[in-house]
């Protein structure tokens, strides 16, 4: 029994955000109809390689990246552009619980599938939108694209080695980190207005944009500029006011060192042979270290080097210096903390193989998130809900299909 597995949620959404957000509450037990494109379906299904691989190798349809966002939904192709895929949305969203959507502000509308439109179906429907720059200001028909947002929204003005540095300038995160806050930030929204509903009967309206979520998550960042009145600059993988607090290249990897004290930095360069940097004047004290940065850190640099990564770990680990390895994924699913958490599930396909997922983070001892069934291949349920769920006979299912509405 899953904690949402009396909600049924109406997932119009593609790529990212959206998905995140509708995966989320799937693994909780929600029912997630995909409403998808036929023939095409979301845009990530073909965003590869890598692709889902059968059992002798071969490639399926299933692109990795869609894989990510999408278990435990039904799919269900539906062509909106016509009258009875509209019908369809509106007989589903009469069922359901939540919409989600990310078309351009007001596309939906012309469809009938707008907020008023479906309320008028379900008057206590929780509907949320999620935009690139939200329903109102004068961005608000402009796509949105998480690596623009990160750029606009300040994130990339903090992150990158800093300027004049080998390699400086701004840098993007690694993932969509914007559209994946959004998701999450849409999953608490959905949640609260259901626990709204459940307490007043009412349902609401929901307007996620990225960019409200890339600077709302800024954080820290944003109290210190907006208490200072000065904007910060990037400081790669270093520290303002710390040294050493940053990355460091090992003979064979890279470790991060965080000295947070004169001794925990002795005990570093002990480590290293090289306890005179300790006696220094120049580096004996942390605000002398940060006033000497540019002369201390290459000395540190070229005193790492000389070792590997897992040797420098456990020296640092036993002299209780704070540190830790900058694994790539290989050495992350064969850590051994994450193994003991079971971070990765292998779940059957039907292709014949098994796909690999990341579990759900959250760990609860009454009502965990389950991954229960394996992302949906296009259209994979739409006989059954369109049957199961609408009542409508094979024979016009059949004829829906032969005219292309679903």
């Amino acid at each position: 029994m899953g904690a949402l597995n009396h909600i049924r949620v109406l997932d119009l959404t593609r790529v990212l955000a959206g998905p995140w957000c509708a995966q989320t509450l799937a693994d909780f037990g929600a029912d997630v109809i995909k409403i998808e494109r036929p023939k095409v379906g979301d845009d990530t299904r073909h965003w590869g390689p890598p692709y889902l691989k059968t059992p002798d190798g071969a490639d399926t349809r299933e692109a990795a990246y869609y894989l990510a966002a999408n278990r435990n939904k039904r799919s269900v192709t539906v062509d909106i552009a016509t009258a009875e895929g509209q019908q369809i949305i509106r007989e589903l969203a009469a069922q359901s619980d939540v919409v989600l959507e990310n078309y351009k502000v007001g596309q939906l509308k012309k469809y009938g599938l707008d907020y008023a439109s479906l309320k008028a179906v379900r008057p206590d429907i929780v509907y949320c939108s999620v935009t690139g720059f939200g329903q109102t200001g004068p961005y608000a028909q402009r796509s949105g694209y998480d690596f623009i947002i990160q750029g606009l929204g300040g994130f990339m003005s903090i992150t990158g080695e800093r300027d004049g540095s080998p390699g400086g300038g701004p840098q993007k995160a690694g993932v969509a980190i914007t559209d994946l806050m959004t998701g999450m930030y849409a999953t608490v929204a959905v949640l609260t207005a259901l626990a709204h509903r459940d307490r007043t009967g009412e349902g609401q309206y929901i307007d996620m944009a990225l960019l409200d979520v890339q600077v709302a998550m800024l954080a820290n960042v944003n109290a210190n500029f907006l208490a200072s009145g000065e904007a910060p600059v990037r400081w790669g993988n270093a520290h303002p006011n710390i040294v050493p607090y940053q990355t460091f290249q090992t003979r064979d990897g890279w470790i991060i060192v965080a000295v947070g004290n004169d001794g925990q930095f002795r005990k570093f360069v002990e480590a290293g042979n090289r306890t005179e940097l300790a006696d220094d004047e120049r580096f004996s004290t942390n605000p002398a270290r940060v006033k000497n940065r540019d002369t201390l850190v290459p000395i540190l640099s070229e005193m790492v080097r000389g070792r590997g990564k897992q040797e420098w770990i456990a020296a640092l680990e036993a002299a209780g210096v704070p540190c830790g390895p900058i694994n790539d994924l290989a050495e992350v699913f064969e850590n051994e903390q994450v193994v003991a958490r079971e971070m990765q599930i292998d779940m059957p396909h039907p292709s014949g193989g098994r796909v690999k997922l990341v579990r759900n983070p959250i760990r609860m001892s009454g009502t965990p998130p389950q991954a229960r069934a394996h992302p949906p291949r296009l259209g994979e349920h739409t006989h059954d809900v369109l049957r199961g769920e609408l009542g409508y006979a094979d024979e016009r299912i059949a004829a829906l299909r032969e005219r292309s509405v679903i």
